[in-house]
């Protein structure tokens, strides 16, 4: 096994392939279409789909707002299951920050009560 679907293999794949291999992204395709939309970074530079990736390299992803670090540790060309999909790269993300509690009233509710605004008020963090 010396090709790049060898566990461990160091020959270059394409990033879409990679990102796809490693189950960034469902399907391929949808790993293109991130690449050509700007949200992907290889080494800080916008990449295109075609550019090809080796260990040590380092790759940031932009899904649903978020940014993610990857750092590539073995190419894959093939997808794996999720165990060995996970070796493939250190993920050097730092973690989010806790999102806070909306208050949420119904609407035509009325006026809300003093408790209420009270309550209100300490969520939103104006004791």
């Amino acid at each position: 096994m010396t090709d790049a679907t060898a566990p461990g293999s160091v020959k270059p794949v394409r990033i879409d392939s990679w990102l796809w291999a490693v189950r960034i992204y469902k399907t391929r395709s949808a790993a293109t279409t991130a690449c050509r939309a700007g949200h992907v970074r290889v080494n800080g530079e916008r990449t295109k789909a075609a550019q090809t990736v080796k260990p040590g390299d380092e790759v940031r992803v932009r899904i649903s707002g978020f940014d993610r670090i990857l750092v590539v540790q073995k190419t894959l060309a093939k997808r794996v299951g999720a165990p060995v999909a996970v070796t493939a790269y250190a993920d050097r993300t730092p973690p989010r920050e806790p999102t806070a509690m909306l208050a949420v009233r119904d609407r035509g509710a009325g006026r809300p009560t003093k408790r209420e605004r009270r309550d209100i008020d300490r969520l939103r963090g104006r004791d």
